[in-house]
């Protein structure tokens, strides 16, 4: 007679504004690692990487749902973990608190939501003046990801060649600018609850984030009582700049919640 079959668990990650999947570089092997058995599938929002000639949805709710029909078409069956960033953290929660049967847990890094944080501190307005120029000029790629790199890391790895992959990204999967705008009007109306999910939630914060004030991910935290780390020299990119952190962090609030 046999035992009941072990079934893996399924980490979704989700990624920010106009990125994609292989922006996450190498965390994927080091979330890995630190989850013995996991599958982890990292997954593009519609607009970006593989789906990148796919319409953005207009709303993060919208943009929930676009992820549980990939997930359907790929085969991928709930329950899942979530490890999101930016956008794709507030893509999370929405989803969390529409389908809270799918989600197990949810790790919500650098992100900010209305009502807990003013716009000034969801995107600094030392960014603002970058930013108009870049998305009224246009910009060439290596401009644009140079920017991007900037203000959203302190200490990312093999910098040069990561900027060349960006680039090399950039390159064969566009976002187009009606995508790029679309998803940050989403972001900018998106409002969540007062009350958080009810499922088990970590949310990590870089206190040296150069895009979102960190107060935004602190805010959420003590607003919705969840367990909170904070990494003393990050940048918004916290995966990137020190993925080893991160992946050790979700393994021990993972295994402090699988003990109960």
């Amino acid at each position: 007679m046999t035992g009941p079959t072990h079934v893996p668990e399924t980490w979704i990650l989700l990624r920010g504004l106009t990125r994609e999947q292989r922006h996450w570089g190498d965390f994927p092997g080091l979330l890995a690692a630190e989850l013995p058995g996991a599958r982890i599938v990292p997954l593009d929002l519609a607009g970006n990487g593989r789906l990148c000639a796919l319409p953005s949805p207009a709303t993060v709710p919208d943009m929930a749902e676009q992820c549980r029909a990939e997930l359907a078409r790929q085969g991928i069956a709930p329950p899942y973990h979530v490890l999101a960033m930016s956008l794709g953290a507030m893509v999370t929660t929405a989803w969390a608190l529409a389908h809270p049967h799918e989600i197990q847990g949810c790790v919500l890094i650098n992100t900010s939501m209305r009502p807990f944080s003013p716009f000034y501190r969801r995107l600094r307005p030392r960014n603002y003046p970058l930013m108009l120029k870049l998305a009224l000029l246009g910009g060439m790629a290596r401009q644009w990801e140079e920017a991007i790199m900037a203000i959203t890391t302190h200490h990312p790895p093999q910098r040069e060649q990561r900027l060349r992959d960006w680039i090399a990204y950039r390159d064969e999967c566009p976002v187009s600018r009606a995508n790029a705008l679309r998803q940050l009007w989403a972001a900018a109306r998106y409002t969540a609850p007062m009350e958080g999910p009810s499922v088990r939630t970590l949310i990590l914060s870089s206190t040296q984030d150069g895009l979102v004030a960190p107060q935004c991910s602190r805010q959420l935290a003590a607003c919705w009582n969840t367990d909170f780390a904070d990494h003393p020299s990050a940048g918004h990119d916290l995966p990137l700049d020190d993925g080893l952190w991160v992946a050790s962090q979700v393994k021990k609030w993972h295994d402090a919640g699988s003990s109960h």
